[in-house]
């Protein structure tokens, strides 16, 4: 039987009231209609009775239809409310749907009207009671909720993990109505899960010997995923150890698992799921709160721990001091490398170790020692998803020491949880590998057990890292200086970002850099350009900061150009790669660069590509170059200071030692900021060490 529907109509004209209403009546059975004359006559009928709907007229004495709306959306917002009126304006239609109406319909002749006013009335009460329904039904299950955090509130109570396992199995029994409820706790010792406590009325079904080992059963599976899982029926895998026919099982995180289960198929609704979820969740919370506890009431642990950690700290010094020989006595970047790892692994301190290139992207293991292939495949496989790789990136922006304190626990290490469980790691240690020019790489150490780690050995550690990039700078340049071979790259840079390519939207020809100076705030550049083009008025630029005529000559003009930074050379500077030759012109820039062997084309055309995109490598050239040259130029720079050498430089690339001179001491003092006395100082005494070391290899 259809649900009466009480509509209240409110009218000021005589007998219209009660006329609507029997018309309503007449259009549907379930309609009960109610009258009133006015506003005020309303809203006393409405502090008496339920009303399901009211049809009001628009004017009326004392309160209009509007102003009656807005007295009864103060006591509720979604009361059905239509304006059936015989006033019809669009202005009107405007103020009764910002008022908030639930409908708007004018008086017309006929009985059609009515037809549709009881078909609108229908429609809007049943939307309300729906609507009205679904909140007592959020309302109820708030109720629930309640219910439940006040159950749980004993867990918070418990003073040992066994009373926090035994409340919360009963707890999940009573609120699910289950007759099975267990929970296992992990061992991390003997890396099993073992039974903690079950229900007092499933104990017959549940056998507390049974245990849970690595891989073995479904139980184990959620607690190493670390996620959830419902089995309709485990009874189809006749090998998984079971409690019952139907399980939920939820992980407490690294504490264990709650398992709930029935012998009913499918025997777990999505509120019973939910349910078990947020108990759950307080009993994991409950179990942090005992270890804390337990760890605050167990002073001489600590001390314990303290005496502990100084024992490491004295290990791992003796590891460095191992590692340090090992890596003097190594001729490569490979053989230091290798070195390291096997150091660190054959000790019992650490579990294995391994390092990332920061060459590639993502970065991946060079080399590693105490892990099998399989751990580093996973890494490689995962590429850029792999935990390790932001880690890794994070070690090399901050160039601190980072850790990851529990891999079992910390965000975004849930893909690495099976094998933490399984090669018996818990915490990550990431040492930056550089020197004060370049970063090589990250070591990443494993260790065993949460929190073992302290400040003392973060620092050893850290200048661990550090003398192991020295060791890899100093065998590289070794090397570099050994080899008389050179690779020449060519690269033609269309990227309209380029400040060249820029430059060649404005001139008509070629522009060339002639000589690049790197100070400490900022970039100058020394830039010739046909006689005819004159580029100061793109000082205005926002990645300049001066531009200003060198000299003068017949075909070209010297420009000294500053700008605050320089993406290119950046990334050059990376490297260790020199720029010998940077041509542009109609858009396009040819850089000729000289590259040391044992820095990766690929690697260094990538790195530039992501700057510049629209770069292309032209040519690959195997130079050669005299080891006398090679030295002097090492001679020089260890024998200059940063001002000799930046004075000699700029003389150079502006034509300072030509005939007739290109510039003057005084036009390059002013393009390097510094009195003329000072330029000259710097330059004569750039000059004396160069002779002296020409002549007889000695520097004052």
């Amino acid at each position: 039987m259809t649900k009466p529907i009480t509509v209240l109509i409110v009218d000021n004209e005589p007998g219209f009231a009660d006329l609507a209403g029997e018309m309503l009546e007449r259009e549907r059975d379930a309609i009960v209609a109610e009258a009133a004359t006015n506003a005020t006559a309303a809203l006393e009928i409405l502090e008496q009775r339920e009303i399901d709907c009211i049809v009001s007229d628009y004017e009326m004495p004392r309160m209009t239809g509007l102003e009656l709306l807005e007295r009864v959306r103060e006591d509720d917002p979604d009361l059905p409310f239509i304006l059936f009126t015989g006033r019809g304006s669009e202005e009107i239609a405007s103020e009764a749907i910002a008022a908030g109406v639930t409908q708007y319909l004018q008086k017309e002749s006929g009985k059609e009207q009515y037809a549709l006013l009881a078909n609108q009335i229908t429609n809007a009460v049943s939307q309300y009671r729906t609507e009205t329904e679904l909140r007592e039904s959020e309302r109820r299950y708030e109720r629930t909720l309640t219910t439940l955090h006040e159950t749980t509130r004993d867990l918070m109570r418990a003073g040992t993990k066994r009373e926090i396992y035994q409340s919360a199995v009963d707890t999940a029994g009573e609120i699910l109505d289950v007759p099975v409820a267990a929970a296992y706790t992990f061992e991390p010792t003997d890396g099993i899960l073992a039974h903690a406590a079950s229900m007092r009325e499933s104990r017959e079904l549940v056998d507390p010997e049974m245990q849970f080992e690595q891989g073995e059963g479904h139980v184990w599976e959620v607690f190493s995923e670390g996620e959830s899982a419902y089995y309709e029926d485990v009874t189809r895998d006749a090998d998984t150890k079971t409690l019952s026919r139907s399980e939920l099982i939820v992980p407490l995180g690294t504490h264990g698992v709650l398992v709930a289960g029935t012998e009913d198929v499918d025997g777990f609704d999505e509120t019973m799921t939910e349910l078990l979820h947020i108990l759950a969740a307080n009993t994991e919370a409950a179990l942090d709160r005992a270890e804390r506890e337990q760890l605050l009431r167990d002073h001489d642990r600590t001390l314990t721990q303290q005496n502990e950690e100084l024992t490491r700290l004295n290990h791992t010094n003796e590891i460095v001091r191992e590692i340090n020989h090992g890596v003097a006595q190594a001729s490569t970047r490979t053989e230091i490398e290798t070195t390291v790892c096997e150091r660190l692994a054959d000790t019992e301190r650490y579990c294995f170790a391994w390092i990332a290139s920061s060459d590639d992207e993502p970065s991946e293991p060079t080399a590693w020692a105490g892990i099998d292939a399989a751990f580093i495949d996973r890494i490689r496989d995962d590429g850029e998803r792999a935990p390790e790789h932001s880690l890794v990136a994070e070690t090399l922006e901050t160039g601190r020491v980072q850790i990851v304190r529990n891999v079992l626990e910390t965000d975004g290490w849930d893909r690495r949880r099976k094998e933490a469980l399984t090669y018996g790691y818990q915490t990550i240690l990431a040492v930056p590998l550089t020197d004060t020019e370049r970063q090589y790489g990250v070591l990443l150490v494993h260790v065993a057990g949460v929190d073992s780690v302290g400040d003392s050995e973060l620092e050893v550690l850290g200048e661990l890292g550090e003398t192991i990039g020295h060791a890899i700078r100093s065998v590289e340049r070794t090397r570099a200086m050994l080899t008389d071979s050179r690779l020449e790259l060519e690269l033609a840079v269309y990227d309209s970002r380029l400040l060249l390519n820029r430059f060649t939207e404005h001139v008509e020809g070629a522009v060339t850099i002639e000589g690049v100076i790197e100070r400490d705030d900022d970039v100058v550049m020394f830039v010739s350009t046909p006689e005819t083009a004159d580029i100061t008025p793109l000082e205005e630029w926002a990645s300049l900061e001066t531009i200003s005529i060198v000299s003068e000559g017949d075909d070209e003009i010297l420009f000294e150009v500053t700008v605050t930074s320089s993406p290119i050379l950046e990334i050059l500077r990376t490297f260790d790669v020199q720029l010998r030759t940077a041509t542009a012109q109609n858009g396009s820039t040819t850089l000729v660069l000289e590259v040391p062997q044992r820095v990766e084309t690929r690697s260094l055309v990538e790195a530039i590509r992501e700057g510049y995109p629209e770069t292309e490598l032209e040519a690959r050239r195997e130079t050669t170059s005299t080891r006398s040259a090679r030295q002097l130029d090492t001679h020089l720079e260890e024998r200059l200071t940063d001002k000799q050498f930046e004075a000699l430089q700029a003389a150079h690339y502006s034509g300072f030692f030509e005939w007739p001179r290109e510039s003057t001491g005084e036009d390059l003092a002013d393009a390097l900021d510094v009195t003329p006395p000072t330029y000259h100082y710097h330059l004569r005494a750039a000059e004396r060490k160069l002779v002296t070391l020409a002549f007889d290899g000695q520097s004052n």
